[in-house]
């Protein structure tokens, strides 16, 4: 995929991702955010020990009874390590970022590094489900399902300048049924997989929650969430 800013275009791509005063805000506010955060430190130390409500601890009385010379060279590493923290924060947040680039043959969708494509006569209907970006086949399918914070109306825009069926809301919405265990009519193996996902939901397991989306894809299942109850259907409607 090309490198574009943000929402741009390269050839025949659309791409949409972070709005740059978002990045700006993302590279120049964590570091300083860590840098203030290291140049507060003894300041903070010495308001613990001056408080009743707040239990003594070692590392507070360290730092705040530094002598001045080896205080100094502390500040100045807190701050560093502040602004170090601040980049780690900082690249942890652009790889959360999802990237869609849309094309006239394909959909690219990039995350932390990871590219994965659509191609565009395998997509029959692309909407928002919450925070989600989905793209649908020819039978109802679920060729992708991305969570993102980007602007709807920014990718609406992007997929119907190239063709893409844009709707409104998800179009076979009404086939899904909330999920209970020992539902009688799911694929074999679904059921397991569903009641080890309601799990991961629980307890907050994403990356587990989003794996076993993808194994009851192959199971023939589309599922989608609301406030950690799943709601399935089947993946082929309509033939």
């Amino acid at each position: 995929m090309s490198v574009v800013p943000a929402n741009g275009t390269a050839g025949d791509e659309t791409v949409v991702g972070r709005p740059a005063w978002q990045a700006v805000l993302v590279w120049v506010g964590f570091p300083v955010a860590g840098a203030l955060l290291g140049l507060g430190l003894r300041p903070l130390a010495e308001w613990i020990l001056d408080v009743d409500w707040i239990p003594d601890f070692g590392l507070a009385h360290v730092v705040a009874e530094l002598p001045q010379a080896q205080g100094t060279i502390g500040a100045v590493v807190a701050v560093v390590a502040g602004v170090v923290l601040g980049v780690v924060l900082a690249l942890t947040a652009e790889g959360e970022v999802l990237r869609v680039g849309v094309g006239t043959g394909r959909v690219s969708l990039t995350r932390d590094g990871d590219t994965r494509t659509v191609q565009r006569a395998d997509v029959h209907s692309v909407f928002m489900d919450g925070k989600a970006l989905v793209l649908l086949g020819r039978h109802g399918d679920e060729l992708a399902r991305e969570p993102s914070d980007l602007a709807a109306a920014r990718l609406e825009a992007a997929f119907t300048a190239h063709g893409y069926p844009w709707s409104s809301a998800d179009p076979h919405r009404d086939a899904y049924r909330r999920w209970v265990p020992e539902t009688p009519d799911l694929p074999p193996g679904a059921d397991a997989v569903l009641k080890a996902r309601q799990r991961a939901l629980e307890q907050g397991g994403k990356d587990d929650a989003t794996e076993l989306r993808d194994e009851l894809a192959r199971l023939g299942v589309v599922v989608r969430d609301e406030d950690e109850k799943q709601y399935w259907r089947h993946a082929r409607i309509g033939g």
